[in-house]
């Protein structure tokens, strides 16, 4: 898109304590991975894998864990200017994995205590796009200074997108949760939602992929991207629809799959590559993620991403 900055993303710089492999009972899951996480960081430290140019924006604790993980992020390349430290402890999830499913635990504290003072607004002109999620704006006062910020930010030019991954377990507010991303779509998001996602936060039958694509258009998104899982993916824009199934991957660690595919979508986005292009890019670096425990690569060729593009 022609400016020096790919991406700033704004949101929850966390811990995540995985299960370093699969138990059969939550009381057997004793051994714990430690995984840099949150969308806003995995997607951040994944552009930046890609070689692009990434910020972010985000608040972790004045505590070991906080400084461990801004360093973390800022040797893989990310701009790390944006993060403050502050006094609540930093932000923990805890995954477990067994036979039965997956449970989450999380335990919020520093990252929704954003403040305004945390963006280049004086930078604005020179960045891309603005990314943010449903977690990062499910609580204040973090929620006030991202809407505030992309709302400058959409004036300055940038393209805003959303990651839509609502859970009414971290935001219990559904119809709070509708308007804040009916107002994030009113200015002309680059939007993904999964179908899970999509039928937590309306609460309806899930409808058409044509139907919802449709909705999101209506509200005002500029562009959808809507997840099936292991069933592929729909994307859309005023023009143009599409589908890309999904393929055959070896499941070795689902966490981070979606923050991947989104990486690759909107490095595809910026590459100038065609709505269906993007798709089958970020379905590439899902597979590589899904094909790999823990974090992705310190660095990924660029061209990984279309070296398959029509298989």
């Amino acid at each position: 898109m022609g400016r020096p900055i790919d991406i700033i993303c704004a949101g929850e710089l966390l811990v995540d304590f995985a299960t370093a492999e699969f138990a059969q009972t939550p009381d057997e899951a004793t051994l714990f991975r430690r995984i840099p996480g949150g969308s806003p960081a995995n997607l951040s430290m994944n552009m930046a894998r890609l070689g692009g140019k990434a910020m972010l924006a985000a608040t972790v604790g004045n505590d070991d864990m906080g400084t461990v993980l801004k360093n973390y992020v800022a040797r893989l390349g990310v701009d790390v200017s944006c993060v403050a430290q502050v006094d609540e402890p930093t932000t923990l999830f805890l995954e477990m994995r067994t036979a039965t499913g997956t449970s989450l635990q999380t335990y919020r504290t520093a990252d929704y205590t954003m403040s305004i003072r945390q963006f280049p607004y004086n930078q604005f002109e020179n960045i891309s796009l603005f990314y943010t999620t449903c977690f990062a704006l499910s609580k204040n006062p973090a929620q006030h200074v991202i809407l505030e910020a992309a709302e400058k930010a959409h004036r300055a030019g940038v393209q805003l997108s959303l990651d839509a991954n609502f859970s009414e377990k971290i935001w219990p507010e559904r119809r709070e949760a509708q308007r804040v991303v009916a107002e994030y779509c009113r200015m002309g998001a680059v939007l993904k939602i999964s179908d899970t996602d999509c039928f937590s936060l309306y609460g309806e039958d899930k409808s058409a992929p044509e139907a919802i694509l449709e909705q999101f258009l209506k509200m005002g998104a500029s562009e959808i991207c809507y997840t099936l899982g292991a069933n592929g993916c729909w994307v859309a824009d005023s023009k143009n629809q599409h589908f890309v199934p999904a393929r055959p991957v070896e499941m070795k660690d689902p966490i981070g799959a979606g923050d991947a595919f989104w990486a690759g979508y909107l490095t595809a986005y910026l590459d100038g590559k065609s709505l269906e292009e993007r798709a089958m890019a970020g379905r590439r670096l899902a597979e590589v993620k899904i094909g790999n425990f823990g974090p992705l690569a310190d660095k990924i060729d660029r061209n990984l991403l279309y070296s398959d593009m029509h298989a």
